[in-house]
C-alpha cells in the first residue's frame, strides 16, 4: 500500500476548457513542379508561386499573414536500386496562409489549386484570442481545484487551509480533443464548417490543513 512519507496537506488536480467559434484559419500548401532540368524546374515554381501571391492579394490577404518557406530543389527518382530511374528535377515551395474570412475559405482554397498550388497539406482552425480564454480556463481550472479540495477536508472531518502550492499543468498533455465538428446525417452545407475550437487549462493546488 503506498503511504505519504511526509504527509503535508490536500493536493487536489483541476482542469477546464472554454470553446469559442473559430474566426481565423491557416493554410498549409506546397507548389510543386517537376521538369527535366533546374532551370526549366525553377521557373515553372516561379511562375506559379507569382500566380499563387497574386491570388491572396485578390482575397485581400496582407503580406504579413502569408509564411513561406524558401524554394528548394532535390532530384526524384523511382523505383530501388538498382531499378531506380531519375524523374526529374523538383522545385518546391511551402506556404501556410492566415485568413479571417471564413465564409470564402473554401473558394480561397480552389483558387489558390488553380494558381498552382498542386498539395494541400491542411487547414486548421483556431481563435485570435486564445491569451483571453486560456486565462478564463485557469481561472475555471483553479476554481475546480479548490472545489474538489474541499470536498475531501469535508469528507474528511477536517479544515482547508490556505493554498500552499500551485503548479501549471500542460493542458495538450490531456486526451482531449481540440476542435469539435458537427457529426452523423447526410452532407450539407455545414458539414465543412469548423466547428468550433477548445482552449483548455489544468492545474495542480496544495492547501494545508486546518485541524
Amino acid at each position: 500500500m503506498p503511504m505519504v512519507e511526509q504527509p503535508w496537506g490536500v493536493a487536489s488536480y483541476g482542469a477546464a476548457s472554454v470553446k469559442a467559434n473559430p474566426d481565423l484559419a491557416r493554410i498549409r500548401f506546397r507548389v510543386t513542379r517537376l521538369q527535366p532540368t533546374p532551370s526549366q524546374a525553377f521557373a515553372m515554381a516561379g511562375d506559379s508561386v507569382r500566380s499563387v501571391r497574386e491570388t491572396l492579394r485578390r482575397h485581400d490577404i496582407p503580406d504579413a499573414a502569408v509564411e513561406r518557406s524558401r524554394i528548394g530543389l532535390a532530384g526524384a527518382w523511382s523505383g530501388y536500386f538498382p531499378d531506380r530511374t531519375f524523374l526529374g528535377h523538383q522545385c518546391q515551395a511551402s506556404f501556410s496562409v492566415e485568413s479571417r474570412d471564413l465564409d470564402r475559405l473554401e473558394q480561397l482554397i480552389i483558387d489558390l489549386v488553380a494558381a498552382g498550388a498542386n498539395e494541400i497539406d491542411g487547414v486548421d482552425f483556431d481563435v485570435t484570442a486564445k491569451k483571453e480564454l486560456r486565462a478564463e480556463a485557469r481561472k475555471q481550472a483553479v476554481a475546480a481545484a479548490r472545489a474538489k479540495a474541499q470536498l475531501y477536508a469535508e469528507a474528511a472531518g477536517v479544515g482547508l487551509g490556505p493554498v500552499i502550492h500551485i503548479e501549471d499543468v500542460d493542458p495538450e498533455q490531456r486526451p482531449e480533443p481540440s476542435r469539435g465538428h458537427s457529426a452523423g446525417g447526410q452532407a450539407a452545407g455545414g458539414d465543412f464548417s469548423p466547428g468550433h475550437v477548445v482552449v483548455s487549462a489544468a492545474v495542480i493546488l496544495g492547501f494545508s490543513i486546518i485541524h
